[in-house]
């Protein structure tokens, strides 16, 4: 059985930052997650606000560590080559709107928050397509977009270049302690550590309940999301987000990181079993196109290229963030939800901290940097002409839609935290996301996967097990399934 000084649990957004973290300390850290790669959860299907902090309930964990987290993404993204835009945001108000709009203003002054509200002739200069309909808005300038999935996978990929392990399709079945010691047991094999956290996001109360430590009452909740083609860029300039009510934050119109625009989300209550399977309805669709339409009404929906849906777990009107009383150095991290995604970075330093302290782990002098990854539509004429004498790959286009080369697909088979699957490396470089959502480029990556991982067509998968796309050559099985 192998001993580990640390164990996560869970891949998403937040495990990720607190095993990057805990690779800044001398110690032997796994991460372990159930699905085929990380941010397969809902640090996959999120809208990827970085939230200025005007919103949390001053005093609580969700405030202070929005604001810490936000803090840190201008230097965060850069340093690991993650797409992030600081664009702001506004929050729109109709007639009647304003008393809403002051009690932001005032929570957003209590949490050290920059932000104004403004009249309707300022809203419009910003956003010029927002509804005639609205007369004020609460404008954050520190808002901005990111790219949850590549953040939440850089993350994983640092925290392998200094030394963490991360080992995938590994679902906790069984945590128990003994003395000082922790046996975390998976579907794969066993483990041992002096300190577990559990980070399993829609899973954690289930992974409280392995150990006997209290699972609180969790709510879910699935968001319906439309994704438009590059081409309607433009339309907002900032995140555009209605009032909040009880629900959240409501139906908001934003660009995104990687330059589309995202549309939702809805938030539908549903039981566990349902916020695994994570589905779009026709019933939450027809709602984001109301509530988009209320914002910005020239919106085109036929520039529509995906439908989606996320989903978020909620323990209450709070994050919780603690070391158990009942087993020490288990660390428990629950109902991360919205502003979690903002919030990941200083949670996930917070956590590490903790951890070394009561491990007595000593921090190395430096980090090795992330290596920044070659991507033909960032780069200029002379420096594509210079990647492609060095290495043909990167003249071979793969994806036509997002200019993805087979040299940065290759890139990604071989990086840090390899991908396995289709779906991995479009999270990695976007080779499907593009307008025709894979249509050309899909039969091209999986063969470039069958080949790099020396297995045949037939077992390259979408994602998780069971989802092989080529199951059979054609005609194989004629009349049999």
């Amino acid at each position: 059985m192998e001993k580990y000084d640390v164990i996560v649990i869970g891949g998403g957004v937040v495990g990720t930052a607190v095993l990057r973290s805990l690779s800044a300390y001398k110690a032997k850290v796994l991460l372990l997650e159930k699905s085929s790669d990380v941010a397969s959860g809902a640090s996959r299907a999120n809208s990827g606000i970085v939230h200025a902090g005007y919103d949390a309930e001053p005093g609580t964990k969700k405030a202070y560590f929005n604001v810490k987290g936000a803090a840190t993404f201008p230097s965060l993204t850069r340093e690991l080559h993650v797409p992030y835009k600081m664009t702001g945001s506004l929050v729109a108000a109709r007639e009647g709107g304003l008393p809403a709009l002051e009690e932001l203003k005032r929570r957003a002054d209590l949490n050290g928050v920059k932000a104004e509200i403004l009249p309707a002739e300022k809203v419009r200069a910003l956003e010029p397509n927002i509804s005639r309909e609205i007369l004020y808005a609460l404008y954050a300038p520190e808002a901005g977009v990111v790219s949850p999935y590549k953040l939440t996978i850089a993350q994983a990929d640092h925290a392998v270049v200094n030394g963490a392990e991360i080992r995938l399709e590994e679902k906790v079945v069984a945590l128990s302690k003994r003395g000082d010691e922790f046996f975390v047991r998976t579907d794969r094999g066993e483990y041992a550590a002096s300190y577990v956290v559990n980070a399993a996001g829609a899973g954690a109360a289930e992974v409280n309940g392995l150990i006997g430590e209290e699972a609180p009452v969790e709510t879910h909740a699935v968001g319906d999301y439309y994704i438009l083609d590059s081409t309607a860029a433009g339309i907002v300039n900032t995140v555009v987000f209605p009032l909040p009510d009880e629900k959240g934050k409501g139906i908001l119109v934003a660009p995104t990181a990687d330059g589309n625009v995202i549309l939702g989300p809805t938030s539908r209550k549903v039981p566990h079993d349902e916020a695994e399977r994570c589905e779009v309805t026709p019933e939450g669709l027809a709602l984001v196109r109301e509530g988009v339409l209320r914002l910005i009404p020239s919106v085109d929906l036929r520039k529509v290229i995906r439908v989606y849906a996320g989903t978020r777990t909620a323990v209450g009107g709070d994050f919780i963030i603690e070391e158990s009383t009942r087993f020490p150095r288990y660390f428990m991290l629950l109902g991360i939800c919205s502003p979690g995604l903002t919030s990941a970075p200083a949670i996930g330093e917070y956590v590490a901290g903790e951890a070394a302290a009561s491990l007595g782990l000593e921090k190395k002098q430096s980090m090795l940097p992330l290596p920044h990854k070659f991507r033909l539509s960032e780069a200029s004429a002379e420096e594509i002409r210079g990647k492609v004498l060095s290495d043909p790959s990167f003249g071979r286009i793969v994806c036509r839609c997002e200019k993805v080369t087979e040299g940065e697909i290759l890139a990604a088979i071989r990086s840090p935290l390899p991908a396995r699957t289709v779906d991995a490396v479009k999270r990695r470089v976007r080779a499907g996301m593009g307008r025709c959502q894979g249509g050309f480029c899909r039969p091209r990556v999986m063969e470039i996967l069958s080949r790099e991982l020396g297995v045949p067509l037939s077992e390259i998968r979408l994602g998780d097990a069971g989802s092989e796309i080529a199951p059979y050559e054609v005609k194989q099985n004629y009349g049999k399934i």
